[in-house]
């Protein structure tokens, strides 16, 4: 009981300096767009798909009408027969007046499958602020205008953006979106606490491309799987500051079903354990509702053992309200879900903890 207790205690801990991170975050103005002058410098959105995600037109549409004024977007692909061609031809059919590009390349490539399809769209990229975001991925017309805004500052060589999950979809989707918005979410900006991100992630990597440069292209990503979280480390080690920008990106999650999930989110625990080992072994603290559930449970009689539930839930459901307001979602997951979110989070940690082997796009890959 004395080792649960503690968990609890750092649990209920890190969820009150969370909801400082969170209230931080909240605070802060965003900053103004400075894309909307002629003559100014262009963005060249890469944007690597593979397969038909949900909603993939809709997904691909939102990045090419910008109210910046000068953009190009690639679609990049690997595979001559994939599905997906369709979908980018129709969306390049829609805005015949916007500088896009569909690029297919089945060239053999060793390592990361979609540093393969970056690269190949890089031979295509036109401007010096290269933008990559993840094809599940959705924003409104100022997503550009907020990204640029973040490299007026000389000293920023990345950017990149928190996300919400929009669930699309029963059960298992509601869950998925919950881990973006609930704990995914919070555990970044606890992390900016310290000071800027040294990572970035998939919603948005943003990079100069002298700064790309500076860490060997693209291609200096190929050997990992956590592509983006070693892009804002390469580039932090260069003495680039990772920016991490005001603008929320919509997440659309569709899952079949809670054992899909699972795997998906087993794969994204093994990649981060493999980048950051220390602080994987140690996030099971993020997760103290069910370990205070057990307590209870276990001591029926205790009060201090209700008490620390009480507690808990108390703070667990004030951080899902703040992370409502915080990243403007504007449907509410039913809060009944939270003890099932989190008993499955600290399910799929444990699961984490073991083995190197992933599944991303029915190809099995290991973990560096």
């Amino acid at each position: 009981m004395i080792l649960i207790s503690l968990i609890c205690l750092a649990g209920a801990i890190y969820c009150a300096v969370a909801l400082v991170a969170i209230s931080r975050f909240a605070a802060e103005r965003p900053k103004a767009e400075s894309g909307r002058r002629e003559g100014c410098s262009g963005v060249t959105i890469l944007k690597p798909i593979h397969g038909l995600e949900a909603e993939l037109f809709e997904n691909l549409s939102s990045f090419c009408d910008q109210e910046d004024p000068v953009y190009q977007v690639l679609f990049g692909v690997r595979r001559s027969d994939d599905p997906a061609i369709e979908v980018a031809n129709r969306v390049i059919a829609r805005f015949p007046d916007r500088d896009l590009a569909l690029v297919i390349d089945d060239r053999p490539f060793a390592g990361n499958p979609k540093v393969a399809n970056l690269a190949s769209m890089m031979e295509h990229a036109k401007y010096d602020l290269i933008a990559i975001a993840d094809a599940d991925m959705r924003v409104d017309r100022a997503y550009l205008g907020s990204i640029r805004a973040e490299f007026a500052d000389a000293r920023v060589g990345g950017a990149t953006c928190l996300y919400r999950g929009s669930p699309r979809g029963g059960l298992a989707s509601q869950l998925g979106a919950l881990h973006f918005n609930d704990q995914f979410a919070p555990s970044v900006l606890v992390a900016t606490l310290a000071g800027p991100p040294r990572f970035c992630m998939g919603s948005t990597m943003a990079v100069r491309r002298d700064a790309l440069e500076a860490i060997g292209g693209i291609n200096a990503l190929a050997p990992y799987l956590a592509d983006d979280y070693m892009l804002g480390k390469l580039l932090s080690e260069r003495g680039y500051r990772i920016a991490l920008s005001r603008y929320v990106v919509e997440s659309i999650v569709s899952e079949p079903g809670v054992g899909t999930l699972a795997q998906h989110e087993l794969r994204w625990a093994r990649t981060i354990r493999s980048v950051q080992t220390a602080g994987y072994i140690f996030s099971f603290v993020t997760y103290p509702l069910p370990f205070a559930l057990l307590w209870a449970a276990l001591r029926p009689g205790d009060l201090v053992a209700w008490f620390a539930l009480i507690a808990i839930a108390g703070l667990r459901v004030t951080i899902h309200d703040a992370m409502q307001k915080a990243l403007a979602i504007p449907d509410e997951l039913p809060v009944w879900l939270l003890p099932l979110r989190d008993c499955l989070s600290l399910g799929v940690w444990a699961a984490g903890l073991f083995g190197n082997r992933v599944n991303w796009r029915n190809q099995t890959m290991h973990t560096k």
